[in-house]
């Protein structure tokens, strides 16, 4: 069972409440900044680097915007909140010195964090007046801050290797179809094998997965507007439904109905 919550009066904030019995989600990242809670049960947290953390039951993670990660269950049952952030909006919360929070992975271990996390969410699901979210919000990630995480996990950025691949990006994200890999090789003036592991290095991601991903994203966007589902799909030229639903419960680890919903 899967619960969203998403409203026009708050469009910065959405939220989902998650109950998973087999791994379901394939490697993805969001246009967000998220806060995972786990609820019950237990699961395996892998970033790009593929350096896998067990993740437990009070256990926080929180995923800066762009950080390409897959989180699924060891076996059997788990309960999971997600809460996601424009990052802009969070950063906005954060105290002078605390911009690690959106830098890197973090995984906290505090029954404290949960418990405000938890709250956070409830207020979020209850309709809570915006200023108390946010205010919310603001006393949790400065309590964050204030603890080291077992776990962290910071990106780096090649600059240069961003730059070449650029023209590759504008390809993925404005073609209608999807672009063959020697074309986009060609452009980045790599053989298809480099750029494949210059995409992954940058991204976490082959060049048609970020593709994916990307349409996927873009989706939520649509969908959390109200677009139909079918004007959707064909707007981010999906062969049809069926396709669509397939991508997008491979990402989202629900259909783009229930998400719309």
């Amino acid at each position: 069972m899967t619960e969203f919550w998403h409203s026009n009066k708050l469009p910065h904030l959405e939220s989902r409440r998650s109950c998973q019995e087999s791994a379901s989600y394939r490697p993805h990242s969001h246009d967000r900044f998220s806060v995972g809670l786990i609820d019950s049960g237990s699961t395996v947290f892998s970033g790009a680097s593929g350096y896998p953390v067990p993740l437990a039951a009070g256990d926080v993670i929180l995923i800066p915007a762009g950080h390409v990660h897959a989180c699924n269950p060891d076996s059997g049952h788990w309960r999971y909140q997600m809460i996601q952030a424009d990052q802009d909006w969070v950063g906005g919360l954060l105290q002078e010195g605390t911009t690690e929070l959106v830098s890197g992975i973090s995984v906290y271990r505090q029954p404290e964090m949960y418990g405000q996390f938890s709250l956070i969410n409830e207020l979020i699901f209850t309709g809570a007046a915006p200023g108390r979210i946010e205010a919310g919000f603001r006393e949790a990630l400065a309590a964050c801050a204030e603890r080291e995480p077992a776990h962290r996990l910071l990106a780096t950025t090649d600059v240069e290797l961003l730059h070449r691949l650029n023209p590759v990006f504008i390809r993925l994200r404005d073609d209608e179809e999807n672009p063959l890999l020697d074309e986009l090789a060609q452009i980045a003036g790599m053989g298809k094998y480099q750029l494949i592991r210059a995409m992954k290095k940058l991204t976490g991601f082959a060049p048609l997965a970020w593709r994916q991903n990307e349409r996927v994203i873009t989706a939520r966007k649509m969908l959390r507007e109200g677009r139909p589902l079918a004007e959707t799909a064909h707007a981010l030229g999906f062969v049809d439904q069926s396709h669509f639903h397939r991508v997008f419960r491979a990402h989202v680890a629900s259909s783009p109905g229930s998400y719309r919903s």
